[in-house]
């Protein structure tokens, strides 16, 4: 039995969640999730829906950080109090093998003192805090959502002995094809923004900077997604794991944006994907006279760098790494989890 806890920021948490979750059961494992978001529809197996421990807000005097030790603990909150209360009593019914954490300090550090194993999702970023650090020590392995030749080049040595790096995953992993792919009639882009962060851009401030080009949208939510990607020549994204992750899967040439986020998280994704020229890259949204000079970038960087990014095998080598500690879980496990090979 695995736990598998999902932050509810964003939709690639969850996203990604069900792309492992998915793998793990097709290697025989029962996943039960936990989340403050409803279900996903394509979730495998039993799913708790927790606590808001945001609602109502805490006041100002609820010291929220533990004087700083944590990054969210309201004091006299029953929403929070009953979600930590969830997790707790399912893990003294059920003794689970491993629970996955993406993301959440607090949870992390709640089931390594009940005693069970934890695989934490990394996040790129500046991760130095004292929360950040303390979850990361105690997790018994850590997930990196990118290659091993792109790894964060300020994280400890303690840290990347335990890390697995599985490469970019997204839910287009299985149609990943290094074949070629056709692009629009030349000057089609596409703009993919999620709802995590600031909202983002509209088209119109593409269209103004680049009034050669046609711009969309995606179509829709879903499988739509993956067509539009194929069709466009161009795709201009925020710096987030998932967007990241399906453009990859699509091997489309790309302008990748950093959007804010705590930690300066995409900003470190963006500078990762610079170092590696696999698709051109701005920290900011830029002006409207950079923009003709990134597409030609992006162009000229194709989109086969991503070939190093993503081979459409992460979701099942985060999978294999979380097995193992759920296999470890077991009996002696005085070996630390060696990383599989990542993307070429």
């Amino acid at each position: 039995m695995i736990g598998y806890y999902v932050h509810h920021h964003g939709a690639g948490h969850a996203t990604r969640a069900c792309s492992i979750a998915a793998a793990l059961v097709a290697l025989g494992h029962e996943v039960v999730g936990f989340s403050s978001l409803d279900r996903p529809d394509a979730w495998p197996g039993d799913w708790h829906v927790l606590d808001r421990d945001h609602e109502p807000a805490p006041g100002p005097d609820d010291d929220v950080t533990a004087g700083g030790a944590l990054h969210w603990a309201p004091l006299y909150h029953d929403g929070y109090a009953t979600r930590m209360g969830t997790i707790a009593r399912w893990v003294e019914e059920t003794r689970p093998d491993a629970v996955v954490v993406d993301v959440s300090v607090e949870v992390t550090l709640l089931c390594r003192l009940l005693g069970v194993p934890t695989v934490v999702a990394a996040m790129r970023g500046q991760r130095d805090d004292g929360p950040h650090v303390l979850a990361y020590d105690a997790a018994t392995t850590l997930l990196a959502p990118w290659p091993a030749v792109l790894l964060e080049p300020w994280w400890p040595r303690r840290w990347l002995d335990k890390t697995v790096h599985v490469g970019g995953l997204s839910r287009f992993d299985h149609l990943v094809d290094d074949t070629p792919q056709p692009g629009g009639a030349g000057r089609t882009g596409l703009l993919l923004w999620g709802r995590g962060g600031t909202g983002g851009p509209d088209l119109d401030a593409l269209s103004a900077a680049l009034p050669d080009w046609t711009w969309s949208l995606p179509s829709g939510s879903g499988d739509e997604v993956w067509d539009d990607l194929v069709r466009a020549d161009v795709v201009v994204c925020h710096g987030g794991q998932n967007a990241v992750a399906e453009v990859a899967a699509a091997r489309r040439p790309a302008v990748v944006v950093a959007d804010p986020r705590p930690f300066a998280e995409q900003e470190h994704t963006v500078a990762a994907l610079e170092a590696g020229r696999i698709c051109a890259t701005a920290p900011a949204w830029p002006e409207p006279g950079q923009w003709p000079g990134l597409v030609r970038v992006a162009l000229d960087r194709s989109g086969e760098g991503w070939r190093t990014w993503t081979d459409g095998q992460g979701a099942r080598r985060a999978a294999e790494a979380i097995a193992f500690v759920a296999r470890i879980g077991k009996g002696p496990h005085h070996t630390a989890p060696q990383p599989p090979e990542g993307p070429a």
